[in-house]
């Protein structure tokens, strides 16, 4: 039976373990043009020390005006590939793997002047009113999703991830709630994030997975179900989507943190429903920073990894700690096994 720490191998990805970082955008540090700088390179070179199995970089902007601030990271330019290339190249020497997420946050777009969105209803009142994207404006953001994958591919990184959750652009194009559209992309809703999963799959080495995350559910009035989602991850899925990194939430007044009722585990059987009605590896989040409950979403079956957000910010060394709380095999980095 597979435990927290049993490895995971996927097409050309093998994991030590089944822990994962999440994408966790940093905002506070100002990334100049895009670029990574010395806190984002501590940031993720300190969980691969810590024993991370897997590390997600968090939503990296395809385009200037898809990062949800403009303090956030890019992918949009070959410029930025080398301070990418130095953190995969480090997180590598400690035996993780490393990812990063592809996205656009479309009218959630804080810096943008205007926003885009498939069409004009913002966000809140507290946000800009957006601007529809034009036809050939579709076309270019599904060639700068193919390009920030080409370039993730020279950077090194060993995966990537598309962000189609939380309220972002993919997000907004599959949701009845924010695509109101008349052309192709209005009539089927599906279809911008299956044509942005194909063009990614065309410039990844053969045996490179791509992970997706999704929100399984919207928290709000009128918004879609599990049932509902599961059909539109059914085209991204034959599309090229080998993972499902499950979530829910972000339309609406109500964001990633999910519902009121938000818990411990409270997005795992979305994930295991997801994993059951999709035939594919899943990876779960939310809440899961206790050790034995995350050993539990991997004991149970409900998922193949599990993802450690909060936890992880506050400890960098949660996978060694988990080890020792779980009396599992500890393998820490030399210089600090004294302390252990």
């Amino acid at each position: 039976m597979a435990d927290l720490f049993t490895p995971y191998n996927f097409k050309n990805l093998t994991l030590k373990n089944r822990i994962v970082m999440p994408p966790m955008c940093q905002y506070s540090v100002k990334a100049e043009d895009g670029v990574p700088n010395d806190w984002h390179f501590v940031h993720y070179v300190s969980r691969a020390v810590g024993g991370t199995g897997l590390i997600i970089v968090e939503m990296t902007g395809v385009h200037p005006d898809g990062r949800i601030t403009n303090k956030d990271t890019g992918i949009w330019d070959d410029n930025q590939i080398p301070a990418y290339r130095r953190i995969v190249e480090s997180v590598h020497a400690y035996g993780t793997k490393i990812g990063i997420q592809l996205g656009h946050a479309g009218r959630k777009a804080q810096d943008a002047e205007p926003s885009v969105s498939p069409s004009p209803i913002p966000f809140s009142s507290h946000y800009k009113m957006p601007r529809a994207l034009s036809g050939p404006e579709v076309e270019e953001l599904i060639h700068a999703f193919r390009e920030g994958a080409r370039r993730a591919v020279e950077a090194g990184f060993d995966t990537v991830e598309i962000h189609g959750a939380h309220g972002y652009l993919i997000h907004q194009f599959h949701s009845p709630l924010t695509n109101q559209r008349s052309d192709e992309y209005g009539q089927d809703l599906p279809l911008f994030g299956e044509r942005v999963v194909q063009a990614v799959k065309e410039v990844l080495p053969e045996g490179m997975p791509i992970i997706m995350r999704v929100s399984a559910k919207e928290y709000v009035d009128g918004g879609y179900d599990v049932q509902y989602c599961a059909e539109v991850c059914k085209r991204y899925r034959d599309a090229g989507v080998d993972i499902f990194h499950i979530s829910s939430g972000g339309e609406g007044q109500v964001g990633s943190n999910g519902g009121p009722e938000a818990k411990p585990g409270y997005q795992v059987d979305l994930a295991a429903e997801f994993k059951q009605l999709l035939k594919v590896p899943v990876i779960a989040v939310g809440l899961l920073d206790d050790y034995h409950e995350a050993q539990e979403v991997i004991l149970s079956g409900k998922a193949d990894m599990v993802a450690i957000g909060r936890g992880m910010l506050r400890d960098p060394y949660w996978a060694v700690h988990a080890s020792k709380a779980l009396d599992g095999e500890q393998k820490v980095p030399k210089p600090y096994e004294r302390g252990y």
